[in-house]
């Protein structure tokens, strides 16, 4: 029989942690000046939106976004600082984990057709799912340490 270093429950663990470095990485690569007082994610976003294939999209960024434009720069941007340290940390882990999940599959629709990021999308949504099928955050974690989950 072979024996591994670390048990499955741990694998899943370094799962978990690895994807909430990989969100406070990009929460830490972000222009913070620009997103939240330019709102440059947000533009970029909506000339995306204006020129997708599906049309919805467009329709969607006019009624969601665009009038809550600052908002939903912070939104964004603190998001995804809140999704790396719950993962990272193990806070409210499945909560971080459904909320990454959700913020890659809105990544995902907006660059459909730009596959160079759509690889980073997909696989950061599939560990999302991994972490929270195999209850990740029963295992090196804040949450469970105190009994959260």
């Amino acid at each position: 029989m072979v024996t591994s270093l670390l048990s499955r429950p741990e694998w899943f663990a370094v799962l978990r942690i690895g994807l909430g470095l990989w969100w406070l990485e990009s929460f830490r690569h972000k222009d913070k000046r620009a997103w939240l007082q330019r709102g440059a994610g947000i533009t970029w976003a909506g000339s995306v939106a204006e020129k997708h294939r599906l049309k919805v999209v467009g329709r969607l960024y006019r009624a969601v976004v665009a009038p809550r434009a600052r908002l939903m720069a912070y939104v964004i941007v603190f998001s995804e600082l809140a999704i790396g340290l719950g993962l990272t940390a193990g806070v409210l882990t499945p909560v971080a984990a459904a909320g990454g999940l959700a913020l890659n599959l809105v990544y995902f629709v907006l660059m459909i057709s730009d596959w160079a990021e759509q690889g980073q999308n997909l696989m950061m949504a599939l560990v999302s799912v991994t972490v929270l099928g195999s209850h990740a955050w029963n295992t090196w974690s804040l949450g469970h340490a105190v009994g959260l989950f």
